[in-house]
């Protein structure tokens, strides 16, 4: 579970979240969506470590990850695909999989077996994986940076506007890799943050709205989807 207690930070002597409570279960993918400038980045960022709380807490799993230092929070299983995606061009799109495994110094074995489970999650992986990553398009790209979150992500998996710019087939493609990853993956919890909560349809268990750095829970009538 992923529980955000009060937490508010400040950039710039801005403040950009204000007291934000919510509780993700294991199993559940939770939908953050508000406008652009809202704080969905800075929230996400906020909880790989990368932006310092000014105050409250956020605990996965019950732990204190005020405890946990940024570049340690991909050992406890959190996977973090970013919006601009950022995949090393010179590598291919396997070796960008396998390189926050093996950074953590994961066996050969273990690697072998998320790479795997990335690829059933996101089967049009497995024709991707030889391809330099600078031959990806925005799209594949994107299905690229979702393998890559999983190959770490073993409780917590953050989706930074994952369907922003998919053309329709991809947006379809990606949204029944994250159907698969509940299956699969029942104990991992998603936080998928969108400007546009119409793109994610009927994917989330529970949308949050973010407004001007505050958050609150959407009604019934907000989470039906609309076709």
């Amino acid at each position: 579970m992923l529980k955000l207690s009060g937490i508010s930070i400040r950039l710039a002597g801005i403040t950009v979240l204000r007291r934000v409570t919510s509780e993700s279960r294991a199993g559940q993918l939770t939908a953050v969506v508000g406008r652009n400038g809202a704080g969905k980045t800075s929230l996400l960022r906020t909880i790989m470590g990368l932006i310092a709380l000014d105050e409250g807490r956020i605990e996965l799993n019950g732990q204190d990850l005020s405890e946990v230092p940024a570049h340690g929070r991909t050992r406890i299983g959190i996977g973090y695909a970013p919006e601009d995606r950022v995949m090393f061009p010179t590598f291919t799109v396997e070796e960008n999989l396998r390189l926050p495994c093996e950074l953590l110094g994961v066996k050969r074995a273990e690697v072998d077996r998320s790479l795997e489970r990335a690829v059933e999650v996101v089967p049009q992986l497995k024709d991707l994986l030889p391809r330099s990553g600078s031959a990806l398009s925005g799209g594949q790209g994107k299905m690229a940076a979702l393998g890559r979150a999983l190959m770490v992500g073993r409780s917590l998996v953050l989706l930074d506007e994952p369907f922003q710019g998919l053309a329709p087939v991809l947006a379809h493609q990606y949204a029944e890799s994250l159907r698969k990853l509940r299956t699969l993956a029942p104990e991992v919890c998603v936080l998928v943050t969108e400007s546009n909560g119409s793109l994610l349809r009927d994917l989330p268990d529970q949308t949050v709205f973010l407004e001007r750095g505050e958050c609150r829970v959407a009604t019934a009538a907000e989470c039906a989807p609309t076709h």
